[in-house]
């Protein structure tokens, strides 16, 4: 990147290993990764639009790069990618994001998977890999992700990403899938406090709850210790209400001690009314955070951050979910590559306008994409 610049990917990537044999290497890996990042930040979602991206920005793209022999082919790009250690790549991303992205006390992190639906390969029988990714509420970007291969294995790889995370003073929100006792002692021994979400792979405790919070709403929470909090939306003609409990008494719980420092149980309730037809939902809750109905608001809403900010944007914005990259490595790392795109132009805020709006100003304007490329996280 450029040397004035305040974007320090290429610093924190100079290390990733370069496999292919060196005395056929035309072109370095830092300027195939570098035109990659920009040509995705500018709308590129396969090699041959990065190729087309490269050629015609080559001039510009000289004024930072060396490019002694040119732009390198799609095959080239295809190649390399395939290659780079997922691994090694996976945590040079992490170290650009912990020296950009302060993780601050009281920051709310959703954990989530997300499977990549057309990076399964028939032929080599290979499987469409899953990505769980940690997503900064304070920062708005991603600090966070592990590959793992079935949907059942985050349940072994939310460990292995919150090592890699900064917990102390965060609460940790995750689905169902990671509601696991070595999963909540872990994030209180780091430091942090944790909102599970309740369902029936976790059955009794999905009894307990679900029951107490049954006959608390048939009494109407008469002599129930409780706090309440509800917010109201009208739009499009739509009325939500959603109602928060929060209950601290919880000695009636069999299973209290297995769940280090369990402190409350919660309830959430979405009522949503379109004309005259009213649906309703519930879900259900344990944490180790302080049992008031507003602070377990704000948790619910904030996970769904990584759905909607994250998620949503990678499938509309990025056509994630329509990529056919997936020979060897490259389905994972052409993921980070778009988490790298994404945390920046979600950063940059001198243009009011949607992700998919400032992909494309990116790839009008160099001016506009230098700014994209400087943005500094903690500013």
């Amino acid at each position: 990147m450029e040397s004035n610049s305040k974007c320090t990917i290429g610093f924190y990537f100079k290390e990733l290993s370069d496999s292919r044999q060196e005395w056929k290497i035309q072109h370095s890996l830092m300027d195939i990764l570098t035109i990659t990042i920009c040509a995705v930040i500018c709308g590129a979602d396969g090699y041959e639009e990065i190729e087309n991206y490269g050629l015609s920005k080559e001039e510009w793209l000289k004024t930072f790069l060396d490019l002694k022999n040119g732009i390198p082919s799609e095959d080239t790009f295809a190649r390399v990618f395939s290659m780079i250690n997922p691994k090694e790549f996976e945590s040079c991303f992490l170290g650009w994001i912990k020296s950009i992205a302060k993780v601050t006390n009281g920051d709310i992190i959703p954990i989530d998977g997300k499977t990549l639906r057309r990076s399964y390969d028939k032929k080599s029988s290979k499987s469409a890999i899953h990505m769980v990714s940690a997503w900064s509420s304070e920062n708005g970007c991603v600090i966070g992700q592990l590959k793992t291969n079935e949907k059942s294995n985050e349940i072994t790889a939310i460990p292995q990403l919150l090592k890699t995370l900064d917990l102390h003073g965060c609460i940790i929100t995750i689905d169902a899938m990671g509601t696991q006792r070595k999963i909540a002692k872990q994030i209180v021994d780091g430091g942090g406090d944790y909102l599970l979400a309740v369902k029936g792979n976790q059955q009794s405790l999905h009894e307990e709850v679900t029951s107490y919070f049954k006959d608390a709403l048939d009494k109407n929470f008469k002599e129930i210790e409780h706090t309440y909090y509800e917010e109201k939306n009208k739009a499009h003609g739509r009325v939500e209400v959603r109602r928060y409990y929060a209950i601290e008494n919880i000695h009636f719980m069999k299973c209290k001690d297995d769940w280090k420092n369990l402190n409350m149980i919660g309830m959430s309730e979405s009522e949503r009314t379109i004309g005259t037809k009213t649906s309703t939902e519930q879900r259900f809750f344990i944490g180790s955070i302080k049992p008031d109905a507003k602070t377990f608001a704000r948790a619910c809403r904030k996970h769904w951050e990584i759905e909607n900010s994250l998620h949503w944007c990678l499938d509309i914005a990025f056509r994630e979910d329509e990529c056919r990259i997936r020979k060897g490595f490259a389905s994972e790392n052409i993921a980070i590559v778009r988490h790298i795109a994404l945390n920046l132009l979600k950063k940059e805020k001198t243009l009011k306008n949607g992700i998919k709006a400032k992909r494309l100003n990116a790839g009008w304007c160099n001016e506009y994409l230098s700014k994209v490329l400087k943005t500094e996280f903690h500013n």
